[in-house]
């Protein structure tokens, strides 16, 4: 079982506490791995135990999510804003770090990693590339915005979470009831039409409902890297196109796609694991 901790960090005038889960020797080479935009860090279980024997692995709840601080301010969920609470984690574990980062979590770990005296020593990046199509965001926007906002079970939970993240490819049974376990939250009322929500503070998702996407240029960024770089991508993703990672492969990264997948792949199956493993060993 992981153990859980927490980091505080100063975001404007007040500070909030961001939760992670960790596993392994705390005195082993870290790895942290970020998760996407209503996911948490309980995602990476099944990787997490598998790199536990050589590492030190910390997994967290960004904030607004998990069993982090909800933030006040809808315009506060925000890449900057995730990058000043993953930086109080990093200074917390005073140590380089190996990144992975799905999706969202990916941006997160450009911005860290480009930047003058960088921690970070190695990067996965699962599904995510320095250029993000519209198409793609108004996707994740559609099923975010056209979410339930209560279910009567976890059992609905886990149901819906079938269908809008099909593409993370063939999980086992016991795989999709561990997401929807760490999906979801108890409500208390339960007169507005269930007994759960998503575990995310709603307002995580405003920018989505509010804005019409365009695409996203990252590759000046992607310039400023100069470290071993492992770039994951679902053969059927939509936000990571092949061009992109065709490109990001002439550039000098290692690559995988993973079958029956798209964006994102769960990070869940043995093969994807183990090639993660191979490259964080060096």
């Amino acid at each position: 079982m992981p153990r859980a901790g927490s980091v505080p960090y100063l975001l404007g005038s007040s500070f909030f506490n961001m939760a992670f889960a960790e596993f392994g020797n705390p005195a082993a080479p870290a790895v942290v791995c970020v998760h996407g935009l209503t996911r948490n860090g309980r995602d990476f279980d099944p990787l997490a135990e598998a790199l536990a024997e050589r590492f030190h692995v910390v997994c967290p709840d960004l904030p607004g999510r998990g069993k982090s601080d909800w933030l006040p301010d809808a315009a506060q969920y925000q890449p900057p804003s995730y990058v000043i609470a993953l930086s109080h984690l990093l200074a917390a574990l005073n140590k380089p770090v190996s990144w992975i980062g799905t999706s969202l979590g990916g941006i997160c770990g450009l911005m860290l990693a480009a930047a003058g005296n960088t921690p970070i020593t190695r990067m996965v990046l699962n599904d995510l590339g320095p250029h993000i199509p519209a198409a793609a965001l108004a996707r994740i926007g559609q099923y975010v915005s056209n979410a339930p906002e209560r279910f009567p079970s976890i059992a609905a939970i886990e149901a819906h979470l079938r269908v809008i993240h099909a593409p993370f490819g063939k999980l086992t049974d016991a795989q999709w009831a561990h997401l929807a376990r760490y999906s979801a939250r108890p409500v208390l009322d339960t007169l507005s039409g269930g007994a759960f929500a998503f575990h995310y503070d709603p307002k995580v998702t405003d920018a989505f409902k509010s804005t019409v996407p365009l695409d996203i240029d990252m590759w000046p960024l992607w310039a400023l890297l100069k470290i071993p770089i492992l770039a994951i991508r679902g053969e059927d993703s939509d936000l990571l196109t092949k061009e992109t990672f065709d490109r990001m492969r002439q550039d000098g990264a290692e690559t995988l796609e993973v079958p029956d997948a798209g964006h994102a792949p769960a990070l869940m199956d043995a093969p994807t694991i183990g090639a993660i493993r191979e490259f964080l060993l060096g």
